[in-house]
């Protein structure tokens, strides 16, 4: 073989080994699921069953990254994934704040939207609840209470869709809370302080204490199975009517093969015993939603939050 004959196969075999690594089959390195809340949550549970089966199916690493934001809700860790190269080795688990709300708050890399969904998975028992000895035991108590006494609020986020429906909820029914705080968790621990009067969090974090607090209200169309005598928020202002919802989010240039990868995992994740387990312990909803039922189930919430804001500006 000559020179000029060896030249070219070694070209030859460097370029075939280039395209290989270039169509390297998804996944081949770790994979990163970022969840901007606090552990201990619904979906910092689910994510987790997720990247384990993840993890088994594909034979990669995983981490569920866990991104607080302080006070700021979701969106430093939605920044986070956003910021991500969009190759699906990070997955966002978001709630539906971040494609609902993120776009409109000012925050440029969430605007526009840089995220597709994958799933949804869950929908949040999600309540408002006072602690034991509050004189009230229901919207209505608390609405009287308020007309002559200063009830505080506890939040996860001022612009976050429990926090809207929330104020939405005292709006119609004449009252409103004397102030409000944002925390990263809300749970037994925050109404036994006595920081706050009142919280609007996810069942998951009472349920140690769920004999010990009141329970006025559900935000979603179902009533709550572990508290069933609580009306929905829907129940008591129709037009308020929101689930809260968490789903897979990657960003939009992500490969159609790794969103199918996950999509997969995840799907058969939400089927399996131990899911069917939590939401039974929990009255949490636990389902899989496509992306496309996503997509519009988010356009139809863009337009509820739009009424919300617009009865809070009156």
């Amino acid at each position: 073989m000559n020179r000029f004959s060896m030249s070219v196969t070694a070209l030859a075999l460097a370029m075939t080994a280039v395209a290989g690594a270039a169509q390297a089959e998804y996944p081949e390195k770790p994979v990163e699921f970022v969840v901007p809340w606090p552990p201990g949550d619904l979906e910092d549970v689910l994510t987790r069953m997720i990247a384990e089966d993840f993890s088994e199916a594909y034979g990669v690493p995983t981490a569920v990254v866990n991104k607080p934001g302080g006070g700021g809700g979701p969106f430093p860790g939605a920044i986070e994934v956003a910021n991500a190269p969009a190759d699906g080795y990070t997955i966002g688990s978001f709630i539906i704040a971040i494609p609902v709300v993120g776009p409109q708050i000012g925050i440029p890399e969430l605007n526009p939207d840089p995220f597709v969904p994958l799933g949804n998975f869950l929908t949040y028992p999600f309540v408002i609840a006072a602690g034991g000895n509050a004189p009230y035991d229901d919207m209505a108590g608390l609405a009287a209470h308020a007309a002559d006494n200063d009830v505080v609020l506890g939040h996860f986020g001022a612009p976050l869709v429990p926090t809207q429906v929330t104020l939405g909820l005292a709006k119609s029914m004449g009252f409103s809370y004397a102030s409000d705080a944002a925390f990263d968790a809300l749970d037994c621990n925050t109404l036994a302080s006595g920081d706050v009067d009142v919280i609007n969090t996810t069942l998951q974090l009472i349920l140690p204490c769920l004999d010990d607090v009141k329970v006025l209200a559900s935000i979603g169309s179902e009533r709550i199975a572990l508290t069933p005598d609580a009306p929905t928020v829907a129940e008591l202002a129709p037009d308020l009517d929101v689930a809260l919802w968490n789903g897979l989010f990657v960003h939009a240039d992500t490969p159609q093969d790794a969103r199918d990868k996950i999509i997969a995992v995840a799907q058969k994740t939400m089927m399996s015993d131990r899911a069917k387990k939590l939401a039974a312990e929990t009255g949490a909803l636990v389902y899989w939603q496509s992306a496309d039922e996503v997509a519009a189930q988010i356009e139809k919430d863009i337009e509820t939050m739009g009424r919300i804001e617009g009865m809070l500006s009156e």
